[in-house]
């Protein structure tokens, strides 16, 4: 299957854009061509067996003057978005006889009827209000050449749409353009002296565009509307959002306060959308080195960036009428979300008193005390908004256990792709609160059952590898539950960790670990620590070693990434 996108110019002259994707939403081919030959050889090798070509042009125009009934249609929901459609009529010499849309698509050999079950069809598409849709825009962008418009405004623009468009990466259907050729014509925007130069580039990523139309017409069916019919006309297009109101116009005068300009805020995310991954990233190194350090139990720790067609979205939320954000790119706060997933509930509470200590925490709300406040089951999750010392950047944290993770995620996906028919509506919200109900009840009892087995891990004999000189890490487990009976459990690769480091110490038996353990003054080095957060079986057993063996155990080769952290624990240890 190959879904393409045809931006077709009015004649031979100008170019035409061209681009196919694949059944999964990569980006095949990009290119800009003038004749109906040259689309036709372009296209040949996409369109000989299933395919849906989306055409940018009218199809179908019968009527003498004004508008088309599709065109009247799109234009009531779309026009307040300056998405609305231009008149096409049989009077203007383009549609005079067969349109040119009409006529490639006979040369591609398309069933052009958009309700119909062939493998081989065409329909006819607009950008504009796609974008709108697609994207949540209060206003179209502005990267067509008009009147007023220079060269620096038109390619800021079409940057905007470039990185919408990138962020469909995480759609739904997903769109994957980081090619070579998506690439250069990045590179095209940036480098063109001329609006004749940018508008070859626009025009093929209008069709990059038409092309996910197709593919999101074909996958999301129940989102997409078909204005007009195939006698007189029709323009498929997602669907408008029913909440999605327009960017206000308003006259500002000296007396006048401007509102917020969301084009404005959307422009400046996206072409600092760049810093905000590399910042991402930087935080979840962060985390996972807090919690590593920490000997916190945990599955898994995630990051994502916001993207720039969430970010949108967010920013042209209105209230009453009222924007909800002021100034967006200050406000909202999720820019850079990072998820800590654990496995029982107690750990949730002990990674976000851990970040408490390593990091500032400007906001903490516990979701779930808060919607249990109100008598209910539900989502629960522990949210943290934070940042680091002379740090431009926040993140939210959210730390949620697996079972809170999964119902979240599946309530979420249920009620986003809205597969709920609306006479089912109550009954799916009692199941998903019974759900929850019970995921609860889940979590408690893993919480019981660790703290249960824990004592009696104390002197659990366990298999030996004899080739392996190392304690097996299986054993060290054991032996650590009972010599820290109240930490936690540490992860499974960091006993694998520790137990190198305790052979690279010469030792190779828990008995010698024991004669080594029992010269530590375990209430002292709890006292200079000052824990405040339930370290991990590792983080103790790691700390011991520190006590006993000091500046030797800095330097040894397993501990070369982490000797400012241990010296740092070790002044600690030493203070008076």
């Amino acid at each position: 299957m190959h879904y393409v996108g045809v931006d077709l110019a009015w004649g031979e002259r100008k170019p035409t854009g061209l681009a196919v994707l694949d059944a999964t939403g990569h980006l095949l081919a990009v290119s800009a061509v003038r004749t109906d030959e040259e689309i036709v050889a372009a296209l040949a090798p996409y369109v000989a067996e299933e395919c849906l070509v989306a055409i940018d042009a009218p199809l179908i125009v019968r009527n003498p003057t004004g508008n088309r009934p599709a065109e009247k249609q799109l234009n009531k929901d779309f026009a307040r978005f300056d998405a609305g459609a231009h008149p096409s009529n049989t009077g203007k010499p383009e549609f005079a006889e067969q349109p040119r849309a009409a006529r490639v698509a006979a040369l591609l050999g398309l069933d052009i009827n958009p309700w119909s079950g062939r493998q081989r069809r065409g329909i006819e598409v607009y950008p504009h209000p796609a974008t709108v849709a697609l994207f949540r825009l209060g206003r179209t962008l502005k990267y067509k050449d008009k009147p007023g418009r220079d060269l620096e405004q038109l390619r800021a623009e079409l940057f905007v749409l470039m990185r919408l468009v990138e962020g469909l990466a995480s759609a739904e259907p997903a769109l994957h353009v980081d090619v070579p050729a998506w690439r250069a014509l990045r590179q095209g925007v940036a480098d063109a002296a001329r609006k004749s130069e940018l508008r070859v580039v626009e025009d093929q990523v209008d069709a990059v565009v038409c092309a996910y139309v197709a593919m999101f017409a074909d996958l999301r069916r129940n989102d997409t509307v078909v204005y007009g019919d195939l006698e007189s006309g029709y323009i498929v297009t997602p669907a408008l959002p029913d909440d999605l109101a327009p960017t206000p116009r308003r006259k500002r005068t000296a007396t006048t306060p401007a509102g917020p300009d969301i084009g404005a805020a959307v422009r400046a995310y996206a072409d600092g959308w760049a810093e905000v991954r590399a910042a991402t990233d930087d935080y979840v190194r962060l985390v996972t080195s807090i919690l590593d350090e920490a000997g916190i139990n945990y599955l898994t720790v995630t990051g994502r960036a916001k993207s720039i067609t969430s970010f949108a979205a967010k920013a042209a939320r209105t209230s009453g009428g009222h924007p909800v954000f002021s100034d967006p790119l200050a406000e909202i706060t999720d820019q850079i979300g990072i998820r800590v997933i654990t496995y029982v509930h107690s750990d949730v509470q002990a990674v976000a008193e851990l970040l408490a200590d390593q990091v500032v925490v400007l906001d903490d709300r516990d979701m779930g005390r808060e919607t249990a406040s109100e008598g209910r089951f539900g989502y629960a999750s522990r949210h943290l908004l934070i940042g680091v010392e002379g740090g431009a950047r926040r993140a939210q944290v959210q730390i949620r256990t697996v079972l809170q993770h999964a119902w979240a995620e599946f309530e979420h996906d249920i009620r986003y792709k809205g597969t709920i028919p609306d006479e089912h509506a109550s009954e799916f919200d009692r199941r998903f609160t019974l759900a929850a109900g019970l995921l609860e009840l889940a979590d408690r009892e893993f919480s019981i059952i660790r703290e249960r087995l824990q004592p009696s891990f104390e002197g659990a004999a366990l298999d030996a590898d004899d080739g392996d000189p190392r304690i097996p890490p299986r054993e060290l487990a054991a032996f650590l539950a009972g010599q820290y009976a109240d930490a936690g459990w540490s992860r499974t690769d960091h006993y694998v960790w520790i137990a190198a480091i305790v052979l690279e110490l010469g030792i190779t038996s828990l008995a010698a670990l024991g004669d080594v353990l029992r010269s530590v003054d375990a209430d002292l080095l709890q006292e200079r620590m000052g824990y405040r957060y339930p370290p991990g079986a590792v983080r103790r057993l790691d700390d011991a070693l520190l006590w006993v063996y000091g500046d030797t155990y800095v330097e040894l080769r397993a501990n070369s990434d982490r000797v400012p952290a241990l010296r740092s624990r070790l002044a600690r240890m030493r203070a008076a």
